[in-house]
């Protein structure tokens, strides 16, 4: 990079291509799973009783508060290395409803970024759900819908967990199709859980193929808390998403995140390992930088150090908002992650 100047709203960097100068604006796209974002209220027919005044966690006001100005701080900064303000998309999971989402969108951290909300009220037991924020000056929703997982355990019963978020709109004209994604817990062990995730990724694959047949070059973007590794087979074999750029063919996935776990990088830990659950995959035609307009850049995992537990069990994990049910004022117990796209300038 040669230079960096500012056009318009969105960062520009001056790249050298083939030995020429090549002038690109820059998009972020993130995810962030939010840790157990739930407001103070004991809501009917929720599991949230926790995270209530009179509740295990003692969940109230002042707490909450904190939360959201946490999670707005790592979102303030997120992704302005390369673009100033930050995602012009934004995944998040573990949210309660919308309310929890207006409040955090207030934050005086990124209330200049104006992000709108788009949230549907998913069938999970806790009542927890996934949405997608976004900055209206870069991108203008045209249609959402929640895609609705539909899953039994090994017992025959109906698992309820949170639907898969469809969105699709215009990047700055580009058009995007987006599924936000937090897909079955390994509660009850990875082996036993894993036809649940399998589920979850095969609806994502069915999607794909059918905007992929209207479009071979369409942009697809999956995302979310996959509750699975780059390696693991819903991912590897059930959405075929490669690691390397020049094994893809058209409306293939794009996985930027297996040479990051390769390398011992993750966004959260368990028992002492690091796992990389938090994943945004991209099909070929975000990959290939001969299709028209945005083209993939590179991928970051976000983990300052502020973001790094200092003390305790879970020293050197991310710093979580509860350790057990001790309030230890953290932020979240994932690290977000995020992409950054280019579009070359005429």
């Amino acid at each position: 990079m040669r230079q960096t100047i500012f056009l318009f709203l969105f960062l520009v960097l001056a790249l050298m291509v083939r030995g020429q100068e090549q002038q690109y604006k820059v998009a972020c796209i993130g995810f962030y799973n939010f840790e157990n974002l739930f407001d103070t209220l004991d809501t009917p027919d929720k599991f949230d009783e926790e995270f209530t005044p009179q509740g295990t966690r003692l969940w109230d006001g002042e707490k909450y508060s904190e939360k959201l100005h946490n999670l707005a701080r790592v979102v303030s900064e997120l992704g302005t290395d390369l673009t100033p303000d930050g995602p012009a998309l934004l995944g998040v999971a573990e949210i309660e409803n919308r309310q929890v989402l207006e409040d955090f969108v207030r934050e005086p951290a990124i209330a200049k970024r104006g992000y709108e909300i788009i949230h549907y009220e998913s069938p999970d037991r806790r009542g927890i759900d996934v949405a997608l924020l976004y900055q209206p000056k870069y991108f203008t929703p045209l249609g959402s819908h929640p895609v609705r997982l539909n899953i039994k355990n090994e017992n025959g019963d109906t698992v309820y967990t949170r639907e898969i978020l469809y969105v699709t709109g215009l990047l700055d004209g580009d058009t995007l199709h987006v599924l936000v994604n937090h897909w079955p817990s390994r509660r009850g062990g990875e082996k036993a859980t894993r036809p649940l995730r399998n589920a979850a990724a095969m609806l994502n694959k069915n999607v794909r193929d059918s905007l992929i047949a209207r479009n071979p070059a369409a942009k697809i973007i999956v995302m979310g808390d996959l509750n699975d590794d780059p390696t693991s087979p819903s991912v590897a074999k059930v959405l075929l998403a490669k690691p390397k750029k020049n094994q893809l063919r058209k409306g293939d996935f794009f996985n930027p995140w297996h040479a990051f776990y390769k390398r011992g990088i993750g966004t959260l830990a368990y028992r002492d390992a690091w796992s990389l659950f938090d994943q945004i995959l991209i099909t070929e035609g975000l990959v290939n930088p001969e299709n028209p307009g945005y083209h993939f850049y590179k991928a970051k995992v976000f983990n300052p150090t502020y973001l790094v537990q200092k003390t305790g069990q879970y020293k050197g994990y991310p710093f979580r908002t509860f350790d057990f049910d001790n309030y230890i004022h953290g932020y979240s117990d994932h690290f977000p992650v995020c992409i950054y796209l280019l579009k070359p300038l005429d």
